[in-house]
């Protein structure tokens, strides 16, 4: 079974990097729901503690569920009221009983049969009340745009403009070489690695850090670009089309959600070493600062000599299955650049082909992170099945069949896909995008989707909280976890029609939003109790209150039961796995943003927005 994903970016120099954190004043940890205290009369130890819901709300056609923190063995008397008060719908909670992960007593409430609308509901459970919430159709349309606005707001080489991210955000380009700036666009390699340098200028910064690395970029955005070509075989692109995002390219017959996507695939493809050089063809395998910036640094701030790591077969074959996604999905628009994406991956491919284990180390994490993986089998079935996809050229499909994944249950793992482990991508993309797989075979891989599908919904009906992990999954980055998830159990809705994957997906939302242990809406801006001190270099008030909070729609990355920082090793000893997790700016590990988590998130909420 393939390892678990590893931290989003392991840090080398951890030391450096936690000495400064410390510098910051941590609050102290929000308080979880408490357990309520055994008691010798029923009725109090029958009170529930926190009835916990989506904070932002449900949809009138979706799944409805809450879940209450009680002790009570016997179903409790719940409300459903309006903002005046009055009861809109009544019923009796079911008992689940302890949820592993939390060590939370819990009840469960459906009020998915109510299809009113509104806004200012709360869910009473004998006396204790939730978060307001809203019941509406457009509940996630602001949300689509403003979890897609995270990618602008985390460009690299070009300003932020007021008009589109507002006052707060707006910043001149970052490393564009302009003083204290070294620059991108002219970016040497580590000693040993290369003897010229390259413009790889653009791109997204990659998190917290300003640091940009090929093989988070490639799930990034493909998980973009996956989320309108998807949306696209359902009838629904116009939602993602030109003119529906904050970008600056809107009004360009381009639909939004591809220009920002090209922002990175741009720099992508300058990533690749170029003909005449060794190993021409292959792509660095990351960019970024050569000692770790301090906590706050604005990018055009940031002083630090940047340096081109040395190619990896990993990031070449990134490269190869998103630039060959890019040559299908821009065709229609730009039939120029889909052929220079072509190009691009039918080069990388090639060279990784003849460079099959030139593997990144996970001990290169000084100045950014390492992301060492050790394995590429995934990403060459990944890579294949997309340049198949598109060109349908027998080569390609040889390399899909006759690579181990492609029947393999290791494809989907409890834990789900990440940017260590790519292989479900593959398997995404063979189930969907119309393509010559014989009809015995494309019925294998569709039902393999399907059936994973399945064992996500089984592991949320097991638990209090209905989160799509295993009870142990509460690992660096579990919130990207969790949506990676829900995408799956999203495509077996479009391979197969059935209600219950729509209602999984959505019900996946509500557990970002608010229900679970910590009662903690994990999407900046958008609930009553949301992370609003995501671990980020620039989006950093509570290190500088002259510095913005990060803009809404930024996900945090969730629990980590490892405690992989010292703010959470601080405040957090003993915490359950699934409360491991504080809104603090230094706690990186639980609390970081980062395109591959945000990537996942605005492919779910653009699924959840359509009506």
């Amino acid at each position: 079974m393939p390892a678990r994903p590893r931290p989003r970016g392991a840090r080398g120099a951890a030391a450096l990097l936690a000495g400064a954190l410390l510098l910051i004043a941590a609050p102290a940890a929000p308080a979880a729901p408490a357990t309520p205290a055994t008691s010798a009369t029923p009725a109090a130890a029958a009170a529930p503690s926190a009835v916990q819901v989506n904070q932002l709300g449900y949809l009138p056609s979706g799944p409805k569920r809450a879940t209450v923190v009680t002790p009570a063995t016997t179903a409790l008397p719940w409300q459903l009221r309006d903002a005046t008060g009055a009861v809109a719908a009544s019923g009796t909670t079911t008992v689940h009983g302890a949820d592993t992960a939390s060590g939370d007593a819990t009840h469960l409430v459906d009020f998915s049969t109510y299809q009113g609308t509104g806004t200012g509901y709360t869910l009473t459970v004998d006396g204790q009340a939730s978060h307001p919430f809203d019941i509406r159709a457009d509940l996630y349309d602001a949300l689509r745009s403003d979890a897609m606005s995270f990618f602008y707001q985390q460009r690299s080489g070009i300003p932020i403009q007021a008009s589109l991210a507002g006052a707060a955000y707006a910043r001149p380009a970052g490393h564009l070489g302009i003083a204290p700036n070294k620059g991108d666009t002219s970016v040497p390699c580590q000693t040993g690695v290369c003897d010229y340098s390259r413009d790889v200028r653009g791109g997204w910064y990659d998190a917290g850090d300003q640091g940009k690395y090929v093989v988070n970029g490639g799930i990034a955005v493909w998980q973009t670009v996956n989320s309108f070509e998807r949306a696209k075989r359902s009838g629904h692109e116009s939602a993602l089309g030109d003119a529906t995002l904050r970008v600056p390219e809107r009004g360009n017959r381009v639909p939004d959600v591809l220009d920002e996507a090209r922002w990175e695939l741009e720099f992508l493809m300058r990533m690749q070493i170029p003909e005449g050089k060794p190993r021409a063809g292959m792509a660095f395998h990351k960019i970024h600062d050569a000692q770790w910036t301090g906590l706050p640094t604005r990018p055009e701030q940031d002083s630090q000599p940047r340096e081109l790591h040395a190619p990896s077969t990993a990031a070449t074959l990134n490269l190869a299955a998103v630039a060959a996604q890019c040559a299908r999905v821009f065709a229609p628009y730009d039939k120029t650049f889909a052929a220079r994406c072509l190009a691009s991956a039918r080069r990388a491919w090639t060279a990784a082909k003849a460079n099959p284990n030139v593997l990144a180390p996970d001990s290169d994490g000084t100045g950014g992170g390492a992301y060492g993986d050790t394995r590429v089998d995934d990403e060459f079935y990944w890579a294949a099945a997309e340049l198949y996809a598109t060109t349908g050229e027998s080569p390609y499909r040889d390399a899909v069949t006759s690579s181990p994944f492609h029947t393999s249950a290791d494809a989907f793992t409890p834990l789900g896909f990440a940017w260590p482990d790519t292989a479900a991508l593959g398997r995404i993309t063979l189930a969907t995008v119309p393509n010559g797989l014989a009809a015995d075979d494309r019925a294998r891989v569709r039902a393999s989707v399907v059936s994973a599908a399945d064992g996500y919904l089984d592991a949320m009906s097991r638990q209090g909280y209905a989160v799509p992990l295993p009870e142990d999954g509460y690992v660096w980055g579990s919130n990207g976890q969790v949506g990676n998830n829900a995408t799956v159990i999203a495509v077996a809705y479009e391979l197969t029609g059935h209600r219950r994957y729509r209602d999984g997906a959505l019900e996946t939302l509500d557990y970002l939003l608010g229900r679970n242990a910590l009662g903690q809406s994990y999407v900046s801006g958008y609930g009553e109790q949301a992370s609003h001190n995501q671990h980020h270099r620039f989006w950093a008030h509570q290190a500088d209150a002259s510095l913005p909070n990060p803009p809404a729609g930024s996900l945090a990355g969730g629990p980590d039961s490892a405690l992989q920082d010292p703010v959470a090793q601080e405040k957090l000893p003993g915490c359950a796995a699934a409360k491991c997790y504080i809104d603090d700016i230094g706690s990186y590990s639980t609390n970081e943003v980062a395109i591959n988590w945000n990537a996942p998130l605005a492919w779910l909420v653009a699924f959840a927005a359509e009506r």
